[in-house]
């Protein structure tokens, strides 16, 4: 059962935790609109859209700075409740630190499984909002996302689109080439395409007004054609349009899509997939940050309630730094997908093993 004094714990930690994302939230959006207002006035951009921009924005400053917003609500609870003299009557009452810890642990995880999905799904369809509004209004990173579409379709097989228009499913001037699977330096066969229609209905590519040229060690044949099936395509009209989008953009099951595809066609999948784990990895650091700060904010310290916000700070600090070394190696691969996106959250762990039982309150 839910005691009283839990009660009040997660009431305090919540409020404070929901007025850092609001003062955080300030802070960013005031310091991103001195940066880009001169953008804005000189492409002339509606107030409307500007409104817009922000809105799309917000959501993915929430995601980055909600495990320091809940950082700072455990700290600023348990430092009020030592302020207070709360915490020596909670002692004396015989509550150890665990006990104390469990409201602020419960609450995280509970933060943590929002952020998952709000980082997994809400993000990513806010970052698309946000860098078209980028695109049409800025001119940043444009880019034509049917031109120029290049990517193996298999281990033996290489796509090349000049453009592809994802309203009527067709794309136009199309090289396939494959490749024999016991050298892939030798070409065996190359399909060139002036169209590429896909058939809804038999979910089938037909390549119209081509050239099918087969090759063999000692010879070569070309044959013309008006019209020919390809129905040994792997991949579909939406599939174009997802390997043109950022990771940032994508949410959870794209990105599992994305890494499905890229090992069926022998590609390597690495940042995919440090950007898969690294979403739940970083929703968890809610949990992991706290149960490692929580315990120096609880500790008394003659310093001060200053001296232990700039630890805290610190402590965030370092964690970030963390994480960005190991998302470096990672993508060169010298490290695990896996193992690099719950590196900062591993150290951090092995630290709270380490100064938890030390600590005292």
């Amino acid at each position: 059962m839910m005691k009283l004094i839990d009660k009040y714990l997660i009431r305090q930690f919540l409020q404070t935790v929901f007025f850092s994302l609001l003062a955080f939230i300030m802070i960013f959006l005031v310091i991103d609109a001195m940066e880009n207002l001169d953008d804005f006035i000189d492409q002339n951009v509606p107030w409307v859209n500007i409104l817009h921009y922000y809105f799309v924005f917000t959501p993915e400053i929430i995601k980055l700075i909600t495990p320091v917003a809940v950082l700072f609500g455990a700290l600023f609870t348990a430092g009020k409740a030592a302020t207070l003299s709360e915490l020596t009557a909670m002692r004396a009452s015989g509550v150890s630190l665990y006990r104390f810890m469990a409201p602020f642990l419960v609450t995280s995880l509970f933060i943590s499984l929002v952020s998952l999905y709000f980082g997994g799904y809400i993000v990513p369809m806010a970052n698309k909002t946000k860098i078209y509004i980028e695109q049409t209004y800025l001119k940043k990173g444009l880019t034509f996302t049917g031109n120029n579409i290049y990517f193996q379709d298999s281990k033996t097989r290489i796509v090349s689109i000049n453009f592809f228009d994802d309203q009527l499913n067709y794309a136009n001037r199309v090289s396939i080439q494959d490749f024999d699977p016991n050298n892939l330096t030798e070409m065996r066969r190359r399909i060139d395409a002036q169209k590429l229609e896909y058939d809804s209905l038999s979910g089938v590519w037909i390549a119209r007004k081509g050239t099918d040229r087969r090759f063999t060690a000692n010879s070569e044949s070309a044959k013309y054609f008006d019209s020919l099936k390809l129905s040994n395509l792997h991949f579909k009209p939406e599939d174009l349009s997802k390997k043109q989008e950022k990771p940032a953009e994508m949410n959870l099951s794209e990105l599992s899509d994305l890494i499905d595809s890229q090992k069926r066609a022998g590609t390597n999948p690495t940042v995919a997939q440090i950007e898969y784990h690294s979403r739940f990895a970083f929703a968890m650091t809610s949990v992991i940050i706290v149960l490692f700060g929580l315990p120096i904010s609880a500790n008394k310290r003659k310093s001060g309630l200053a001296v232990q916000v700039g630890i805290n700070i610190l402590i965030a600090f370092i964690y970030l730094v963390f994480m960005k070394i190991s998302q470096a190696f990672g993508k060169n691969g010298a490290l695990d997908p896996v193992l690099t996106a719950w590196f900062a959250n591993i150290i951090f762990m092995a630290g709270t093993f380490i100064t938890l039982p030390k600590m005292k309150y």
